[in-house]
């Protein structure tokens, strides 16, 4: 009895791999959840923009796509993040 290995599942469109994601951007899509730092607005995107568009402010966005099923799998935000 061994180890599951492990998989990659992107949220937004169910792609799953053996391997992690280069640059967590799924291969198949190539968008991802980010999060404003400063306020929190969530948006999906292949990169974040430099200005919010919901604070107007110069924000650095954090990658909260979810990539693992322990997380939720496909159509979730990482909870942890």
């Amino acid at each position: 009895m061994g180890e599951e290995p492990k998989q990659w599942t992107c949220a937004r469109c169910g792609y799953t791999s053996s391997n992690q994601f280069v640059g967590d951007i799924c291969p198949n899509c190539g968008l991802t959840y980010w999060k404003c730092s400063k306020c929190g607005f969530l948006l999906t995107a292949p990169k974040p923009p430099e200005v919010c568009p919901e604070c107007k402010s110069k924000c650095e966005f954090i990658n909260v796509t979810c990539y693992l099923p322990e997380c939720g799998g496909p159509g979730q935000v990482d909870p942890r993040l």
